[in-house]
């Protein structure tokens, strides 16, 4: 498995992919949140610094327009396809993602879909799972796969939208830690559910959530609930061996020195499995 980071979407991203071979790091997600920006020619910028630098784009994180608060109160009417009011726009962004991710020559598309209903009969589940086939189906014909990043969700409901939905280029990024901060799952036990549908791994640590109404606190890679030695076994029994993309969500000199510390944690313990 190799190790690799979240880099925004920017004309800058040349001088990322360089500071990534400066820290010994070979693969990337690249991220973004603004379609404006998914362009034929952003995507030949991608590629440009890509094929110079030998940094490899494993997939396209695409976020979408409109309000978005990562809590329990206004989470669940905000985030995703989920909520009726942004559903056919954020599909739009999702489609203009794909088209996105095909001229980037990557195969994932991930994002975060919302707050899927527990309840199947929720009069929006079968909403939900219609726009899910829509997008699922358009990515199919690019070559693409469409991943879904965990944590608003648990881990069966996750499985049970697959089910529905039923396409086969449907997966699962797994973010370690999103399981926990939302207080669904942890990833031992979650890739006992999703394991076989992994296609993309977020390397993050983070802590249960200490009240009602807020996520639990995202942490540098080993100071959190995740156990990073019994994920990444279970990764391997599963025949995972994608990149392992270390996520930090903090900014400045600090986040690199996070993710570096993250980064030889994480080859401690591969060198280490059996």
């Amino acid at each position: 498995m190799k190790i690799g980071v979240m880099v925004n979407l920017s004309e800058k991203i040349f001088e990322d992919f360089r500071k990534l071979n400066d820290y010994g790091i070979s693969t990337c997600q690249v991220v973004s949140w603004q379609p404006a920006l998914f362009t034929p020619q952003m995507a030949e910028v991608v590629r440009s610094a890509s094929a110079a630098l030998g940094i490899e784009v494993t997939a396209f994180w695409c976020g979408w327009e409109g309000p978005h608060a990562w809590n329990f109160t206004e989470g669940p009417v905000t985030l995703g396809i989920v909520p009726p009011a942004y559903r056919f726009q954020r599909t739009q962004n999702l489609l203009a993602g794909a088209e996105f991710a095909a001229q980037l020559g990557v195969k994932d598309l991930i994002t975060h879909v919302g707050y899927i209903p527990e309840n199947m009969t929720d009069p929006e589940y079968s909403g939900v799972v219609a726009a899910l086939r829509y997008l699922g189906l358009y990515c199919r014909r690019l070559g693409l796969n469409f991943l879904f990043e965990t944590g608003q969700e648990t881990p069966v409901v996750l499985l049970r939208v697959i089910e529905d939905v039923g396409l086969d280029n449907l997966g699962v990024n797994l973010d370690t830690a999103n399981l926990i901060l939302y207080g669904k799952a942890n990833p031992v036990d979650a890739l006992d559910v999703i394991g076989r549908f992994v296609r993309g791994v977020h390397a993050k640590d983070g802590l249960y959530p200490t009240n009602g109404r807020e996520l639990g606190r995202e942490t540098l890679l080993g100071q959190g609930k995740v156990d990073f030695r019994r994920v990444l076994a279970r990764l391997k029994e599963l025949g995972y061996d994608g990149a392992l993309t270390i996520e930090r969500e903090i900014s400045g000199d600090q986040q690199i020195k996070d993710i570096l510390t993250g980064k030889a944690l994480l080859e401690k313990i591969l060198e280490e499995l059996p």
